[in-house]
């Protein structure tokens, strides 16, 4: 099973590794082409076996309890893309000499001869926000598109349905990018790069190779984030990349923009990239009061999707409008209301001190509430950055004293308050702590640099905490 299409798949022993979200519509599809297939998962909860009764209706094999050892007779794996790359069963299939691919290398390797071309997102931080963006972008050029792959519809569906799309606007992780060897997107961006997921990657090296696969065989143009001091950086990934001939190097900046990039000038966003005569020549896409909201990082975000838009050809006018259009997901630098002459804002979404950092650079005077699982991150630089802005902290959840113990170290005047306590009503406390620590003309934050599952189902229930609390100050 080389690099080509796979056209005969009758017969062919195939194992989907893990259950979930791509598990099952892999299974699903692969039984429908004729495959035999086995399913493993290594939990077998009342979920997972729902999912089996359902799959082995079909005639498909479901192993539960056991994702570690290898069927007999397998061919190909196709893996979920959180299924980390140390486990044994990967380590069998390597002494098998056995493929393995995720779900979007499988959606790849099955698109029709005249698919829609991908244009693809990865980063740290803004993926989601920056594929919508592209998405309603490309919406305004007229053409038929759809946000895809880590979001929205599944690259499966998108790929295999019935639908007949110009162009996709594609967001992949560093883990399905692991697994996707052989995808060549039109054009693809690296937004940032900063430390996260280092557990399942093994180290940073390994994390900002798997995001530099998004540049391979690129036809167009690899974008990246001129202003990035990450090292490696994401200018450094497409040095490394292996493109198609005449593919370009196309980077974007919150600061003016040289030739061949996209940058901000005076208020407007421009670009010197996609223009005749770049060297003396500047294209006027949009105004940054179009972007919302027109937080630095999401103006970086917004440059980032004008240059895909624009390596696919769109003009400047469906730049302006897409983005105008656009409208950002729940719990991104949310405002929820103003009380008293104090904005409240949530960002629930800032799971990490670098969505964080983005955040707390949005505002000059911050209440800042913080706190959660920290999955071994460090706080010194994200305070140490932030300090000059704090008028105070509010910390909750398991790990805020990782947090406290850096704003004693970096911001020692800022006044802090710990609330050890992880109750439905700790949020509603913090949000009046905050209340009391801001003055007219503050930001009180939400922004907690860390993941929410020690106190809440996720993000967004946090996110949704913080927003009713703060409808009750204002009633």
């Amino acid at each position: 099973m080389g690099s080509g299409q796979v056209t005969d798949w009758q017969g062919k022993h195939v194992t989907v590794a893990g259950l979930g979200v791509s598990g099952v519509p892999a299974a699903r599809v692969l039984h429908g082409l004729g495959a035999q297939v086995t399913v493993v998962n290594d939990g077998d909860d009342a979920r997972a076996r729902e999912q089996a009764a359902e799959l082995e209706a079909l005639g498909v094999t479901v192993r539960l309890g056991d994702g570690d050892t290898l069927p007999e007779g397998t061919e190909l794996i196709v893996t979920a893309p959180g299924w980390r790359p140390d486990k044994p069963l990967f380590a069998a299939a390597g002494a098998a000499g056995v493929p393995v691919w995720g779900d979007v290398e499988l959606a790849w390797r099955l698109r029709k001869p005249d698919a829609a071309p991908w244009l693809a997102v990865t980063g740290t931080n803004g993926k989601t926000t920056t594929v919508r963006m592209l998405a309603s972008i490309l919406e305004a050029a007229g053409l038929r598109t759809a946000a895809v792959g880590n979001i929205g519809v599944s690259l499966l569906d998108a790929v295999l349905g019935e639908e007949e799309y110009d162009v996709l606007a594609v967001e992949l992780s560093s883990y399905q990018l692991h697994w996707a060897p052989s995808v060549r997107a039109h054009s693809a961006a690296v937004l940032n790069l900063a430390p996260d997921h280092l557990d399942w990657h093994g180290s940073m090296e390994a994390y900002a190779a798997d995001k530099g696969r998004i540049y391979e065989g690129n036809r167009v143009a690899c974008v990246y984030n001129a202003d990035a001091t990450d090292k490696p950086s994401t200018e450094d990934l497409v040095r490394e990349a292996d493109v198609e001939e005449g593919c370009r190097a196309i980077g974007f900046t919150l600061g003016t923009p040289g030739p061949s990039q996209l940058g901000v000038v005076e208020g407007i966003l421009v670009d010197r990239a996609f223009v005749e005569n770049r060297h003396r020549n500047a294209q006027e896409l949009a105004e940054v009061s179009d972007v919302t909201p027109p937080a630095p990082h999401n103006i970086a975000n917004a440059l980032a999707a004008a240059a895909l838009a624009r390596a696919y050809g769109v003009p400047a006018s469906a730049v302006r409008d897409g983005l105008r259009a656009f409208t950002p997901d729940a719990h991104r630098i949310a405002h929820v209301a103003d009380v008293d002459g104090v904005a409240y804002v949530d960002d629930s979404k800032a799971t990490n001190t670098h969505a964080a950092q983005a955040s707390l650079a949005a505002y000059e005077s911050i209440v800042w509430i913080a706190g959660g699982l920290a999955k071994g991150a460090t706080f010194d630089e994200l305070v140490a950055d932030s300090a000059k802005r704090l008028r105070g902290a509010v910390l909750i959840g398991r790990d805020r004293a990782l947090i406290r113990e850096a704003l004693a170290r970096h911001a020692p005047e800022v006044p802090v308050v710990d609330l050890d306590r992880t109750d439905t009503g700790a949020m509603l406390q913090a949000v009046q702590e905050a209340r009391r620590l801001a003055r007219p003309g503050d930001t009180v934050l939400l922004a907690p640099a860390c993941a929410s599952m020690d106190m809440f189902a996720n993000y967004n229930k946090r996110g949704d905490a913080f927003a009713q609390a703060v409808r009750e100050l204002g009633a």
